[in-house]
């Protein structure tokens, strides 16, 4: 029931963008330790979740207009 609640909790366009940071943030991490191991398909993957959020925090218009 919680999980229900928060997700129709609305949220404003300050709060995603720093969701989509967090993401980004956490896809460099990972990217540091797939370097090392050499991993071309992973390096590949993370690419395109870089290029997903991306497009998602840099689009236009924004989500919302109450910034």
């Amino acid at each position: 029931m919680l999980r229900k609640q928060v997700m129709n909790m609305p949220m404003t366009e300050k709060e995603l963008n720093c969701i989509l940071l967090d993401q980004l943030s956490l896809l460099e991490d990972i990217e540091e330790v797939v370097k090392t191991k050499s991993s071309k398909e992973t390096l590949e993957l993370i690419a395109k979740k870089r290029k997903q959020i991306e497009r998602k925090l840099y689009q236009q218009p924004p989500v919302s207009d109450n910034n």
